[in-house]
């Protein structure tokens, strides 16, 4: 079972470990596979989920657009816990027709966003709504205050940001203030150059999410090969190189919750 902790300066408590989404296909609708995922996460005690407007597999385009949020909010309807859980999505990518991706952070599509995914979520309000990635294309900062007034208008609960260095944390904190809980950034044994946003995020009291906290799917498979201590760690204690990775990246600082992403069951036992 996992412990819990807060979502930054919130005073909401989350689990320690949230679930990402992006590894449950689309081709999983309906799948035992994806519902026995969600359902032992749920008994884990994992309490958060992660998602974006921009996952989706199979598909490009408007077609992939929402694909992956229609999916997650689907399986935790059939299953009756919406309510019990917190579901974050994103905004600020797009898909092109070939699959590939783009960035768009401009305030108006940015609301367009913020609105398309409340409809699909089908909720009164998005829970955490996260910047996925800076655009060079637009100001950091006019971004930030596009975020505000989504935020103010009610149709997101909390903000997030995403990729974000530790200039543009403190940007969208002096923007966005008491409503930015969370950032979102790559950390793991083979990704380790976020550091300082991690101290930056420890000063301010924001969460510290980290994307593909086990390296990505292969990186994870071969986890214990790579990073041999690890591995080490594991045999002595009697568990996985991956939990080990987890609890290693939690003990960075207190405002760590990392996202490993499963799609099968026991890939979420193995990382909780």
């Amino acid at each position: 079972m996992v412990n819990y902790r807060y979502l930054g300066n919130s005073g909401f408590k989350i689990s320690e470990i949230t679930y990402g989404n992006w590894v449950t296909h689309a081709s999983q609708v309906g799948d035992d596979a994806a519902i026995a995922t969600v359902h032992k996460a749920l008994d884990l005690g994992i309490t958060s989920f992660d998602t974006a407007d921009a996952y989706g597999q199979g598909t490009a385009g408007e077609q992939a657009m929402g694909q992956n949020e229609r999916l997650i909010a689907g399986l935790l309807d059939e299953l009756g816990v919406r309510s019990e859980v917190v579901l974050a999505t994103k905004a600020g990518h797009t898909r092109g027709e070939d699959g590939s991706w783009g960035l768009d952070s401009r305030p108006e599509y940015l609301r367009e966003a913020a609105e398309a995914s409340l409809a699909r979520l089908e909720v009164e309000q998005i829970q955490l709504w996260q910047h996925h990635r800076p655009d060079p294309e637009c100001d950091y900062r006019a971004t930030m205050e596009a975020l505000r007034e989504v935020a103010d208008s009610g149709i997101v609960a909390m903000v997030g940001i995403s990729n974000a260095d530790p200039e543009q944390i403190r940007t969208a904190h002096d923007v966005l203030g008491d409503r930015l809980v969370s950032v979102q950034n790559q950390f793991s044994p083979k990704f380790r150059s976020s550091a300082p946003e991690i101290e930056v995020c420890t000063e301010l009291g924001l969460a510290f999410l980290p994307w593909s906290p086990l390296g990505g799917l292969n990186e994870a498979k071969e986890l214990a090969e790579k990073h041999p201590a690890f591995a080490e760690v594991a045999d002595e204690r009697g568990v996985s190189p991956q939990q080990v990775a987890l609890a290693w990246e939690l003990a960075q600082s207190e405002v760590v919750i990392p996202i490993p992403g499963a799609s099968r069951p026991a890939s979420i036992t193995s990382s909780a």
